[in-house]
């Protein structure tokens, strides 16, 4: 039988552990350890958003480097005729011609991007066997380049290296598309274009100019 003192003993710490105070402490316990465990969540998810925003930070920064090298050179491949490989535009015998092929031309050089560009356009379009359409249909999708039009800008330069390969505006023309595809974020292919100018234009200026930025892509 269990003496007196004992049963009293058991009695009393019966009564804590079912008193208000008991369960308070349980739940004060409880509440502490949900505290601890949430702030160990917000830890892991802090050094998560830290880690985001330095890979973020590290693709910001190789684009802007990218885009850096095309800005540097968009005074040398868009804005003279020197660019392409110091050659001069040929002159053409039909006055009208010569005449449209030059007032585009001022418009793009005054930064009348989309104006330029379609007034090349136009020329293009107008005189598909002239010696000038190469350099048209380069500076249309400079112009379109230029306005932030990249998708079309890519679309007219692809073209001018399809139909005239061997023009020196072709080279030119790849650099402006990978500059292009930058913008758009398509940097594999981008890439791959500047490895395109590399393997078919080697030893050019453009290929130099390509090798630069290839530097900038892992």
């Amino acid at each position: 039988m269990m003496p007196f003192y004992k049963k009293l003993l058991f009695s009393s710490c019966a009564c804590l552990l079912l008193s208000p105070v008991a369960h308070a402490f349980v739940e004060d316990s409880d509440a502490r350890r949900a505290i601890l465990e949430l702030r160990a969540q917000m830890r892991q998810s802090q050094l998560a958003r830290a880690e985001l925003q330095n890979q973020i930070q590290a693709l910001q920064q190789e684009v802007a480097n990218l885009r850096g090298m095309v800005e540097s050179s968009q005074g040398q491949s868009l804005n003279s005729d020197a660019s392409l490989n110091s050659v001069n535009n040929p002159q053409v015998g039909d006055p009208q011609q010569q005449q449209s092929y030059d007032q585009a031309m001022d418009l793009y050089r005054q930064g009348l991007y989309t104006q330029a560009a379609n007034a090349f356009s136009s020329f293009s379009k107008q005189y598909t066997s002239s010696p000038l359409t190469p350099k048209a249909m380069f500076y249309e999708g400079s112009a379109r380049y230029a306005s932030k039009d990249y998708k079309n800008a890519i679309a007219v330069l692809n073209n001018v290296v399809s139909s005239f390969p061997n023009d020196s505006t072709a080279p030119d023309a790849l650099l402006v598309v990978a500059a292009a595809q930058v913008e758009l974020n398509q940097i594999k292919d981008a890439k791959q274009t500047l490895l395109r100018i590399q393997k078919f234009y080697p030893n050019t200026a453009a290929s130099d100019t390509a090798t630069e930025r290839l530097k900038y892509f892992k």
